[in-house]
Order: structure tokens, then C-alpha cells, then sequence
């Protein structure tokens, strides 16, 4: 089986400088993912595994590029949009986790990065601020400089992301904006102002909006945050901005027919995970995206969701141990900007990292059209400097990443590269439901359970009681105990 790039719909993956012929012992054996190897004879197990849940459970997030699901979520968003979208010139994404980071990669890859500095005219849909913490700075400079082009907030929009309601981040941003609202456009005129993408049926979220009469699309049940992307949680905000969502949802589902093959020769997303996860096993735990790329590059904070926060448990999935303490750290780079800064540790410190490159072959608007290409002058008549001359700024920088790759290899550190053969989103869904599955298949191998998140829930659990949540006192003397006034310390 040749070991150069395979096709995968419009992506190409090449996994050769992650095999022992390019890299020798830090590499795997280069019949590591042949069809007919035990590696394909497990791959084709888990296909058949996932073939048998996908659409249950917590694998509901598997239909979303599919019918029903697909028109239930699409049609009614792209319904609502048209008929509102022009009332609004600003919007701003309330939420965090897999309740943002979807967002903002979407509109990062999919609209120019100055997107909120174009004059209306010239976007297709509002502004878009996504504010994904409580720093009170943060929120706040966003809320003044809205309110001083908008004082009445009668362009506004805002969009509540939270199935329950009660995440605290969250919870506080909208009470926040409620009441800004209330206070600016009246009890009964504030609801025009807020989507809220929430639990169709039950939870605190849910009794406010029927209460208020504000619009909802929901988080559709067995869809975890990070694996939300594709549902309204990401749909919403980028139909306002003009994304194509139908072309998203096609992309996805091409790459999910591909990764539904039981050969491994045929199945991208079996191929990955069998690397990156028999990588792991010899000590390459550390995974870094690294997109040649500016456009791709928020698309690596959504795949460090993705891929921390699925994998990294301590118990396994059927309960029986709870040393596995299993997991890979995501770490993202952006190509050239990080040659110039991380490379000399990825080149001469441990040896404990696989790395994933993003290359594109065509630049776009994000919607298909060509983006002109930037050339180096001529006639500057320095020697030194004269290779440069009538260069595209393209070529440069993929270049640059072939001789990054070089470098790798040099110092045989396992590598691949997943090629865009332009930025559009059709293409955006298939890199985001590859890793999805690829997600899914390394829990499998990994033996753990990629939908829950224990260790978050502690975190979770602490805050309330610190902040004076009634019922969860204990949790606040659990903290003071264990921390008593360490917080305050100085340093002497």
C-alpha cells in the first residue's frame, strides 16, 4: 500500500514522514496501517462498533450532517435569518467551551479576519463578537463599544449559548445583558433581541425562554459541547455572517461516508487515529496543529477541545480501572509565525511530540472565490534579497512549511500534513468531521469514554459553592480546607 497522500474526498492526508523509513525509530513500521495488518483487523472492528451506536447515545452528534436532523436544525435558522438578519448590525455569541470555540473558528476560516472592521456594506451579515469568559475587561470593552455606536441596542443581537443555563460563566454574561436590555428597550421589547440556543424541552435556560418568549434552536440531546459544531450551536451564528451552512453539512457528510469504511485503506479517519494513537505508545503524547495558515488557525483551539477533553481520563470506559490516566496534550503553532519561536524546541528538546500540518493549495473568501495573491516586488537591487523577488506571499509560505517538514525529518520527528485544496466550507466540514471521528476511534483504542468530562464537573461543582450557590456549601469547605489561605500568600 503506497504510503504517500490518500485521498480523502477533497482533503488529502499524508502520513509518510510519521513511518520508520522517514524518521527511523521514532516512527512506526511503515505496514503500520495496512489493511490486512492487526492494526486493520482492529480498525474494521471499531468501524462495525461505531456502525452499531452511531446516532445513539452520546453518538448522536454522528446525523447531524444527515436527515432529519439536518433540515429540522437548517431550514428554520436560514428561515429566521433571512427575515432578521439585516435588522442587526452587531451580534454578540454568549457562551463558552464547545458552546464557542465552534464559533469563532467558523468565522475565523469562513469570512476575512477583519470581518467587524468592514464597512456594513460590504459584509454579508453583522458584526460578530463571541465572548467566551467572564474577564470583566474583556466583556466589558466589548459591551461600551457597542453601546456607543448603539446606545438603545436596537441593532443589537445577542446569542445565549447553554443547554442548562446554569454554567456560571455563562449564566452571569446573559443575566448581564438581560437586564442591559430591559434597561434600554423595556420589559417587553428586550426578547427581539435575544436567540438563545438551549435544551429543547427542560432545564433552567429553557424556562427563562418560554417565559420571555425569546427565539430558541436547540442543543439536540446525545450532542456533547465540543462535538456541537455542526448543530445550531455553530449553525446560528454563521448563517448570520453568510456562512454556507448547507455546504458545511455536505462536506461533513462526505467525510463521514469515507470514514464509515471497514477497509483501513479507504478510511481516513481509522488511518489517523491508528497513528497518532500507536505514536502515543511510544511516548508521542504531546500533538501539535500547525496550520500554514491564518485562516485555519482558530480551527486548532476547536480541535484542543476536541482532543483534551475527550481523551484525557483517568478511568476506563466499562468502570473497571481507574489508573489508565489516558490522553494526548494538544498544543497549537502557526505556520511561518512559529518557526521563529517554538521550532527550536520541537527540533532539539523531547522527542515527545507528532505534528499536524495544515496546508492549503488554493486560497478563498471562505465562500469558493479566489483570493488575489500577494507578490513580492522587484527592482529592490539587493543581492542578498534578489530570490525573493517576484515571489507570491502563497508559495512562501507552503515553501516554508515543506522546508519545516524537512527540518522534522532531519531530526526524525514524526509528522503529517492534511492538504486543503482551497478554504471554503465545504472543506471546513470535512476537517471537522474527520477529527470527530477520529475522536471517537481513539477512545475505542484508548478504552475510554470520549463523551463524558468528570474532571471538569469538579471544577464546576467548586465554583458554585465558593460563589454561595445554595447546596453546594460542602464544596466550598472542601476548597477552604485544601487551599485555606494559600491564595493570599506573597511572596516574601
Amino acid at each position: 500500500m503506497p504510503i504517500e497522500g490518500r485521498l480523502m474526498g477533497m482533503l488529502t492526508i499524508d502520513i509518510a514522514n510519521c513511518l520508520s523509513s522517514r524518521v527511523g525509530s521514532h516512527g512506526l513500521p511503515d505496514d503500520t496501517i495496512r489493511p490486512d495488518s492487526p492494526n486493520g483487523a482492529r480498525a474494521s472492528d471499531l468501524t462495525r462498533k461505531l456502525a452499531s451506536t452511531r446516532g445513539t447515545g452520546w453518538e448522536r452528534w454522528r446525523e447531524l450532517p444527515f436527515n432529519p436532523l439536518r433540515t429540522d436544525h437548517a431550514k428554520p435558522i436560514l428561515q429566521w435569518v433571512k427575515a432578521n438578519k439585516d435588522r442587526f448590525d452587531t451580534m454578540i455569541v454568549l457562551g463558552i467551551g464547545g458552546s464557542a470555540l465552534g464559533n469563532i473558528a467558523l468565522q475565523s476560516a469562513l469570512n476575512p479576519h477583519t470581518w467587524n472592521l468592514m464597512p456594513k456594506g460590504k459584509r454579508n451579515g453583522p458584526r460578530m463578537f463571541v465572548v467566551d469568559n467572564v474577564d470583566p475587561v474583556y466583556l466589558g470593552s466589548v459591551l461600551q463599544l457597542v453601546l456607543d455606536e448603539d446606545p438603545t441596542l436596537e441593532r443589537t443581537l445577542f446569542n445565549v449559548v447553554s443547554k442548562s443555563g446554569e454554567t456560571a460563566e455563562t449564566a452571569a454574561q446573559f443575566m448581564t445583558i438581560r437586564q442591559l436590555l430591559i434597561d434600554r428597550l423595556g420589559e417587553n421589547k428586550h426578547a427581539e433581541h435575544i436567540v438563545a440556543i438551549t435544551d429543547p424541552a427542560s432545564g433552567t435556560m429553557r424556562s427563562i425562554c418560554d417565559a420571555a418568549g425569546y427565539t430558541t434552536f436547540p442543543v439536540p440531546d446525545g450532542v456533547g459541547g465540543r462535538f456541537s459544531v455542526l448543530s445550531p450551536v455553530g449553525l446560528f451564528s454563521a448563517a448570520m455572517c453568510g456562512i454556507d451552512i448547507d455546504a458545511l453539512l455536505d462536506g461533513a457528510a462526505e467525510m463521514d461516508a469515507r470514514c464509515s469504511h471497514e477497509s483501513m485503506d479507504k478510511n481516513p479517519a481509522a488511518q489517523l487515529a491508528t497513528v497518532l494513537v500507536e505514536l502515543g505508545a511510544k511516548g508521542k503524547v504531546n500533538h501539535v496543529m500547525m496550520p500554514y495558515a491564518n485562516q485555519l488557525y482558530l480551527m486548532a483551539d476547536w480541535f484542543r477541545q476536541l482532543w483534551a477533553e475527550s481523551l484525557g481520563k483517568q478511568h476506563s470506559a466499562d468502570g473497571k480501572r481507574d489508573d489508565v490516566f489516558a490522553g494526548f496534550t494538544p498544543i497549537k503553532a502557526l505556520g511561518t509565525t512559529d518557526q521563529h519561536s517554538q521550532v527550536q524546541l520541537y527540533r532539539e528538546g523531547p522527542n515527545d511530540k507528532v505534528f499536524g500540518f495544515l496546508e492549503v493549495d488554493a486560497f478563498t473568501d471562505g465562500h469558493g472565490n479566489p483570493l488575489e495573491d500577494l507578490n513580492v516586488p522587484k527592482g529592490l537591487g539587493v543581492d542578498a534579497l534578489s530570490y525573493l523577488e517576484g515571489a507570491s506571499f502563497h508559495h512562501l509560505l507552503n515553501v516554508e512549511k515543506r522546508a519545516t517538514e524537512f527540518a522534522f525529518i532531519e531530526s526524525q520527528r514524526p509528522n503529517f500534513t492534511i492538504r486543503f485544496p482551497k478554504t471554503d466550507a465545504r472543506h471546513i466540514g470535512e476537517f471537522i468531521a474527520l477529527w470527530e471521528i477520529v475522536t471517537s476511534y481513539a477512545a475505542l483504542m484508548l478504552g475510554i469514554d470520549a463523551y463524558d468530562q468528570p474532571a471538569v464537573e469538579t471544577g464546576k461543582l467548586a465554583t458554585f459553592g465558593l460563589m454561595g450557590r445554595e447546596g453546594y456549601e460542602e464544596w466550598k469547605e472542601r476548597v477552604e480546607a485544601a487551599l485555606g489561605n494559600a491564595a493570599h500568600a506573597h511572596a516574601s
